[in-house]
């Protein structure tokens, strides 16, 4: 064999070398194969000592605690009142705490902060509001079951010091994912999947939706429930309230209209399970928690936040498409939602105050009165199951803007029962 020809096999033998090497660091590699399993003592919510071990996952969970708005105008992290920009949220929470403070989001980190410093609790609140906002939640229900919903808030307020960590969707022992939320569990049994047995793809989405998610407290106990049992949907929700579970009627009457209301809670899980991306097999935390690579190391991202301030990791995994092409998308699916849920909470508020105008009249009739404030009731249901929720209708557009148009609908109705009612046609 000459000389020339044992330079070229050498060479190609390097070649071949490096790209099975290539391979394998493409195809076999796992995010956490490097990265030896830290064993947490159960009970450690300090995020900083977790992040001794994770320093990566930690530095970017404490980006959290920067306040901006968001890239598509929508959401974002600044705690500024959402009347301001929606003054008919005034007029449809009138006579309920959200009248009085309802601000936007922030991260993380601020969850029993922003829990504290809130005009909405008082001596009346009951322990249930802090389910979702720290992950000393596992050890509150382990100690006391559901008796700490009916407790007072603000005496379970100084027990709390931490916020959500870690804990909420890690096992200190293993790092696997999972959920401490009971009432989370508890709705997912009744829908007949045990999220203790669910794959790491679901956990990914079900971590989030355990608060992400509407729910409300059953008036004897305060227990929290999700309202499931019929269907994600918005009209199945409904239908669900409609039968007064547990002898649940109404968050609160409305002054005006006399009307008793709901409050939905920003059902983030709800909207999304019925979107594209979520029937494409994309959880939560593909798109607002993406992997992300430091010196050539691989971890999640923990900083929770817009797709769009990381559109190249969140976004074009999937899409082929320059994150400014993504980013005016996004923009304008965002604008067309806005639009309808202004119109809609506008045309809300109208009817509220038809209502009330007609039923300070003696000869009003009842019967259509009565009809205007179901009518009332759904309406708002359906303005507020899009406005509560985060994503401005992105998670699921179609949905977003059907349920705004029969918002509109409604009230439109509930004002012409309003005028029948009062004799004006």
């Amino acid at each position: 064999m000459d000389s020339n020809k044992k330079i070229w096999m050498t060479l190609g033998g390097i070649v071949l070398a490096m790209l099975f090497i290539i391979v394998l660091q493409l195809f076999v590699r796992t995010p956490y194969q490097t990265i030896k399993v830290a064993v947490i003592p159960e009970g450690e919510y300090d995020p900083a000592v977790w992040g001794r071990h994770y320093p990566l996952e930690y530095k970017s969970y404490l980006r959290n605690r920067e306040m901006a708005a968001s890239p598509t105008g929508f959401g974002g992290s600044e705690k500024v009142q959402k009347s301001i920009k929606e003054p008919e949220i005034l007029v449809n929470f009138k006579g309920m705490p959200f009248s009085i403070d309802y601000t936007e989001d922030r991260g993380h980190p601020y969850a029993l902060e922003d829990l504290r410093d809130t005009k909405r609790v008082d001596k009346t609140t009951a322990g249930a509001c802090m389910t979702c906002k720290t992950a000393q939640l596992a050890d509150l229900f382990k100690e006391k079951g559901w008796d700490y919903a009916k407790m007072p808030l603000l005496d379970l307020l100084p027990q709390l010091k931490h916020p959500i960590v870690c804990a909420n969707c890690h096992d200190p022992k293993t790092m696997n994912l999972r959920v401490i939320n009971p009432a989370f569990i508890e709705a997912m049994e009744k829908r007949g999947i045990d999220v203790k047995k669910a794959p790491r793809e679901e956990m990914r989405s079900y971590v989030c939706g355990q608060c992400h998610a509407e729910y409300y407290f059953v008036p004897v106990g305060k227990k929290v429930v999700f309202p499931w049992v019929r269907g994600l949907h918005p009209e199945k929700m409904y239908e669900y309230y409609s039968s007064i579970p547990n002898g649940f009627e109404m968050d609160w009457k409305h002054p005006d209209s006399e009307t008793k209301m709901l409050k939905a809670q920003h059902p983030d899980f709800e909207m999304w399970s019925g979107g594209v991306h979520a029937g494409s097999g994309v959880s939560c935390a593909d798109c607002h928690m993406p992997y992300m690579k430091v010196d050539g190391q691989k971890y999640t991202s923990h900083w929770v936040t817009s797709p769009m301030k990381h559109g190249k990791e969140a976004c074009r995994t999937c899409h082929t498409q320059s994150d400014q092409w993504l980013l005016d998308r996004v923009k304008s699916i965002q604008n067309s939602v806005w639009e309808m849920q202004h119109t809609a909470g506008q045309t809300v508020a109208r009817a509220h105050q038809a209502v009330g105008k007609a039923s300070k009249s003696a000869r009003a009739d009842r019967a259509q009165l009565d009809k205007a404030r179901e009518l009332i009731r759904k309406a708002q249901w359906y303005w507020d199951y899009v406005a509560a929720e985060n994503s401005m209708g992105f998670h699921n557009p179609v949905l977003a803007l059907n349920t705004l148009g029969r918002s509109v609908d409604l009230a439109h109705q509930a004002i012409a029962a309003a005028e029948r009612a009062a004799g004006g046609r």
